[in-house]
C-alpha cells in the first residue's frame, strides 16, 4: 500500500507544483480570479491520479477487490502527500521568491471589495482582516496550514468518487472457496 500512496501521491504532487509554478510568473498579468480558476484545474487534473492509484491498488495489491472504506484511505493518503507536496512548493515560492504575495493578494481584496459596491464600513472591514490575515500569513506554520487546506478538499471529493466507483467486493463463489 505504501509504495502505491508514495507512487501516486508524489506524481500528483508534482502536477500541483509544475501548475503552481507555471502559474505564479504570470500572476501580475492573469489576476487573482484566473489564476484561482488555473489553480483549481490543475488540482483536477493532479488529483485525477487518485483515480489510478486506488484502482492500481485494487487490482495490483488486493487481488481486484477493494472496499469502500480501504480505497477511501489509500485516496485519501495519496491526496494527504500530493498536498505536502504542494505546500512545499509553496513554502519555497513564497518566502524566497514572492514574500509580497499577502500584501498584493490584500490589494485584491479590497478593490474587488470596492468593485462590488460594498460601503466604505465594509471595505475597511475587508482593510482589517487583509491586515490580519497579512501579519498571520507571515509565520510559517500558519501559512503551512492554510496552504495545505486548499488543495485537500478537491482531493477528498476526487477520493470519495474514486472509492465509490472503484470498490469491487469478492464473487460469492469466491468467498465461498475462501471460507471452505
Amino acid at each position: 500500500m505504501k509504495k502505491t500512496i508514495w507512487t501516486f501521491g508524489l506524481i500528483a504532487g508534482a502536477i500541483l507544483s509544475l501548475f503552481m509554478v507555471a502559474t505564479i510568473p504570470f500572476l501580475d498579468r492573469i489576476g487573482f480570479d484566473k489564476g484561482a480558476v488555473i489553480g483549481y484545474t490543475g488540482m483536477v487534473a493532479a488529483f485525477l491520479l487518485v483515480f489510478f492509484g486506488v484502482r492500481s491498488y485494487r487490482d495490483n495489491v488486493r487481488g481486484g477487490t477493494i472496499g469502500f472504506g480501504r480505497a477511501l484511505l489509500v485516496g485519501v493518503a495519496i491526496t494527504a502527500v500530493a498536498s505536502a507536496c504542494y505546500t512545499a512548493t509553496w513554502e519555497v515560492l513564497y518566502f524566497k521568491f514572492m514574500p509580497d504575495f499577502a500584501e498584493k493578494y490584500g490589494e485584491y481584496a479590497v478593490q474587488r471589495a470596492r468593485s462590488q459596491g460594498k460601503s466604505e464600513a465594509e471595505v475597511a472591514k475587508t482593510r482589517t482582516e487583509m491586515q490580519r490575515f497579512q501579519e498571520s500569513y507571515r509565520n510559517p506554520l500558519y501559512n503551512s496550514a492554510v496552504t495545505f487546506l486548499e488543495p485537500l478538499p478537491v482531493g477528498l471529493l476526487i477520493s470519495l468518487v474514486s472509492a465509490g466507483i472503484l470498490r469491487r467486493k469478492r464473487p460469492d463463489g469466491e468467498a465461498a472457496l475462501v471460507a471452505a
